[in-house]
Formats: C-alpha cells, sequence, structure tokens
C-alpha cells in the first residue's frame, strides 16, 4: 500500500501569507502542517509516499527532503494546476498503479492518527473506504448521505446539505478509482471532483465503506481553524525545558522552551512552545502560542497567536505595551516601533492584507 499527500493547492483563504508561503509548511505547534500527514501515514506501516506540489515545489522540496527522516521514501509529482482531487489521483496513477492506496489531504491534521483505519482497509479491502465526521457547516464539504449504513450519495459543497456527515480528507481507494475519474466530466468549479469519482464506483456497484471520526480532526484552510488546531495540539504537549530560562522569568504549566531559546525576564504561561534559537525578552507569551525558530520577541504580548520562522516583533518600553492576539504572523517579518516624526502608521502590505488598528 502507498501513501498519497496533496500538497499542490494555493491557499487562497489565507493570503496574503500563501503569496509567499506553501499553506503546509505553516507550522501548527512548531511543526509544519504536512509533517502532520506525514507521521500518520508513516506510523500507519506506509513506506512509499508521493507529494503532488505545485507552484510551491521547490520550498516544499526543501523543507521535506528525500522523507528518510521519517524512514520512507518520498517521490514528488508535479501538478500543473490545481483541478481538483480526482485529477490529482490521475496525476499521480504512474506512481500509485498496481497498488491501492491512502490519499491525505495536506492541509487536514487527525489527531489520532490513521493507523486504525488502514488496518480495517487492508481487512475488508472494500474498492474506497471513506472518512467522515459530523460537521455543524456541512455546506463547506464534501457530504456524504448513508443508508443503513451503506453510503448512497455524495455531493461536494452542497447549498443544501442532506446530512452533516462531511468528508474528512483521507481517503483509501484500489485501482478502481483511476477509471472513476477518468469517467467524470468537470463540476461546476472546473474541477474533477473526488466526490464525483466516488459516487461513480457506488453508481457501478463498488463497494465504498464508511467510517465516522469521532475523534478530533481538522481541515486547516482558514485563520480561525488553524488557531484551533494549534490550541488542541499544544494542549497534548508535555512540559519541556531545552532552552535557557533566567532567573527573573515565570514558566507556567505546559510549555516547551526549545534547544538554543533564551527567556529572560518574561512570562510564558502554556499551553505554548518556543522554538529554537528564539530569543524572548521582557515579553509576555500567553496560551496557546506558537512561537518557531529564530524569532525574536521584545517588550511585547502575545496570546493565542502562531508566529511563524525569522521574525522579529520589537515594541519599546517606554510605550504601551504592544499586544498581539489571534493571529497568524508569516516568516521573515519584521515588526516595530518607529520614532520617526511625524508619528504615523507605516505599511508595506501584500495583497489581501488586513491590518486593524486601535
Amino acid at each position: 500500500m502507498r501513501g498519497l499527500i496533496l500538497s499542490g493547492g494555493k491557499g487562497t483563504r489565507l493570503r496574503p501569507i500563501t503569496h509567499t508561503h506553501a499553506k503546509q509548511l505553516i507550522p501548527i505547534a512548531n511543526k509544519p502542517i504536512l509533517f502532520y500527514g506525514l507521521e500518520a501515514i508513516r506510523d500507519a506501516g506506509i513506506k512509499e509516499i508521493g507529494i503532488i506540489v505545485g507552484e510551491t515545489r521547490k520550498e516544499i522540496e526543501e523543507e521535506v527532503g528525500d522523507g528518510s527522516r521519517w524512514g520512507v521514501k518520498i517521490t514528488y509529482i508535479y501538478q500543473e494546476a490545481p483541478l481538483g482531487l480526482a485529477h490529482a489521483v490521475l496525476t499521480a496513477q504512474d506512481f500509485l498503479k498496481g497498488d491501492s492506496f491512502v490519499m491525505y489531504l495536506g492541509d487536514n491534521i487527525i489527531k489520532d492518527g490513521i493507523k486504525d483505519l488502514v488496518e480495517e482497509f487492508r481487512q475488508k479491502r472494500p474498492t474506497s473506504q471513506i472518512l467522515l465526521a459530523r460537521v455543524p457547516n456541512p455546506s463547506q464539504f464534501g457530504v456524504a448521505e448513508l443508508e443503513g449504513g451503506r453510503v448512497v450519495r455524495l455531493e461536494e459543497k452542497p447549498k443544501m446539505p442532506k446530512s452533516d456527515l462531511a468528508l474528512v480528507g483521507v481517503y483509501m481507494f484500489d485501482e478502481k478509482i483511476f477509471e472513476a475519474s477518468n469517467s467524470i466530466k468537470p463540476s461546476w468549479r472546473n474541477e474533477f471532483e473526488i466526490t464525483d469519482a466516488i459516487q461513480w464506483l457506488i453508481d457501478h456497484d463498488y463497494k465504498v465503506v464508511p467510517h465516522i471520526v469521532n475523534g478530533w480532526w481538522k481541515d486547516t484552510g482558514k485563520l480561525e481553524d488553524m488557531l484551533e488546531a494549534n490550541r488542541i495540539i499544544l494542549d497534548t504537549l508535555a512540559h519541556r525545558i531545552d532552552g535557557d530560562v533566567d532567573g527573573a522569568s515565570d514558566v507556567q504549566f505546559k510549555v516547551v522552551v526549545e534547544k538554543g531559546a533564551r527567556i529572560q525576564n518574561s512570562v510564558i504561561r502554556g499551553p505554548a512552545i518556543i522554538g529554537k534559537d528564539t530569543r524572548v525578552e521582557n515579553s509576555f507569551i500567553g496560551a496557546f502560542t506558537s512561537v518557531y525558530y529564530n524569532c525574536r520577541i521584545e517588550n511585547v504580548e502575545i496570546q493565542h497567536s502562531i508566529v511563524c520562522e525569522n521574525t522579529t516583533i520589537i515594541d519599546t518600553p517606554s510605550h504601551r505595551t504592544l499586544r498581539i492576539e489571534d493571529s497568524l504572523i508569516g516568516k521573515n517579518i519584521e515588526i516595530v516601533r518607529s520614532n520617526k516624526k511625524p508619528r504615523a502608521h507605516r505599511f508595506l502590505l501584500g495583497d489581501s492584507s488586513r491590518v486593524e488598528i486601535l
């Protein structure tokens, strides 16, 4: 059995960060989202993994490498345009042919992994196994309709959903999915929908098995979902101090300070994680905050936020403390207070940016 991770989307709901940063590499609890999928597939005993890549191919290849750090072999598969999940399956056909496979959307996190689900698929040997979860907003997902525990109908982002069972971003297939994907037409979104391909399997009497996920999972396509995922994962971490914390600092509750990090005259209130070689001075890092590697934080209060790598946030002690919350701050960002006259806000902002000023 092989693995296929989809990592070619443009991440339009997370712009402007995704103009220059692959959304699958945004860190959740200081680990790129994509790595959670890689580890879940590896832990299910799958060693051959293909990754569908697009415009951010170079960035993903540099971050993931050949897979040896996870004990797996990675094959990169280029998709010219994100034309739907069924199109991605066909793009990967040469890599997948002859094997059943699990397809994992690279911006999804399933807290309990997929080991048991893959084992269930191996034992039952259906044509497809789909993962479902009950959601309050099914019109934003692919939706499944069941009768007597059997999948009878799938619909992609329906305006009038017939159930609250959303497709979780993990699918398992045998080779029949290639025939199905070749047999469908583009949807109204001009995409080859995996829901249409699975419906083709159902209509042609192939066995499609549902599995309802009761544990926590998250599609991290939007800011609020990403912050929730960060909160949930941070709360699972064990307290660990590998960096330097001086005597004037106070570290409370579940906090991870990674190797090379320095905390000076600051309060860190967990769950929180401070990344490798990051420096925090005269600051407050509040609950559900992750600060990635090689950052510099001075005279600032941050909580319920994600700060990506190589970012600097500095205020001056003479001013009212800069307070940041409910935020996703990208990599290589610099936020500083200027003493230039006249006093004014000065911005350099990318497309689709949003700034709130008090």
